[in-house]
């Protein structure tokens, strides 16, 4: 590095420090800030993998951050997240560790997570996989989950071909698509669109948007594993790789 842009950028943050000081510090002239401006300026040009650093450790700083802020919710909250009587429970309701999945149905990475779920309750007989409506997209996806929630408390017994039928299928999932499906399946349409009608549907997706909000969970899909939130659709062998760890060392992370 130039020695003389080094002192110059060296003096620059020495005088930026003394700048921010409360008072009474020395104020800087409007010439004096021109001049470390113009520093910092030719230090940055002369050198801008600087800025691409800090832009990594400011996004590293944010997912630790995030993945703190997760840790705590699912402290606080484990019971919600883990033993909702609202969800639906998949793979082996008894399974030693537990995924926990927040969904869209019109999302598309929760089309292609349908098949990780798929693999992972095929390949892992001790899996505990627990779904969480978490509709984000629109009223369409509003109304499909309301469909969804009033198919699990009437007719559970059909939720798992619902599920996959309405979330692998083509096209937008709305209202009168998914109570289609949930027809074709043989739930009375009368009594489905009765049991949307319950106030406590509203109850269970509020459930959900705090519990969300609480780990840091803006996008579908995203995963619970044990101690720990994973954001996105990160595939088959990150899922496992943490509920391995769980059961090695008792935390997604070992």
């Amino acid at each position: 590095m130039d020695l003389k842009i080094c002192n110059w950028f060296a003096a620059a943050v020495m005088a930026l420090s003394v700048w921010a000081l409360p008072a009474p510090a020395v104020a800087l002239d409007d010439a004096q800030k021109e001049e470390i401006g113009a520093f910092i300026r030719e230090y940055l040009i002369a050198n801008p993998e600087v800025l691409i650093e800090a832009q990594e450790a400011l996004q590293a700083k944010q997912q630790a951050e995030q993945l703190a802020q997760a840790r705590r919710a699912i402290s606080e909250a484990s019971d919600a997240i883990f033993n909702s009587p609202n969800d639906v429970v998949l793979g082996n309701p008894e399974g030693n560790v537990t995924i926990v999945e927040f969904f869209d149905y019109n999302c598309g990475f929760c089309k292609r997570a349908l098949r990780d779920m798929e693999e992972i309750i095929a390949s892992d007989p001790n899996v505990r996989f627990i779904l969480k409506e978490f509709p984000i997209l629109g009223e369409d996806s509003m109304a499909a989950h309301r469909v969804s929630v009033a198919l699990q408390r009437i007719a559970p017994e059909h939720y798992n071909a619902f599920h996959w039928e309405l979330l692998g299928g083509n096209g937008r999932a709305t209202e009168d698509r998914a109570v289609a499906v949930a027809s074709e399946l043989g739930v009375d349409e009368a009594a489905l669109r009765e049991a949307m009608e319950d106030p406590a549907i509203a109850e269970t997706l509020t459930e959900n948007y705090q519990l969300a909000d609480s780990l840091g969970i803006s996008g579908t899909p995203s995963y619970v594993v044990g101690d720990e939130a994973v954001f996105g659709a990160v595939g088959v062998g990150p899922l496992i790789a943490k509920v391995d760890n769980m059961r090695s060392c008792d935390s997604a992370t070992c």
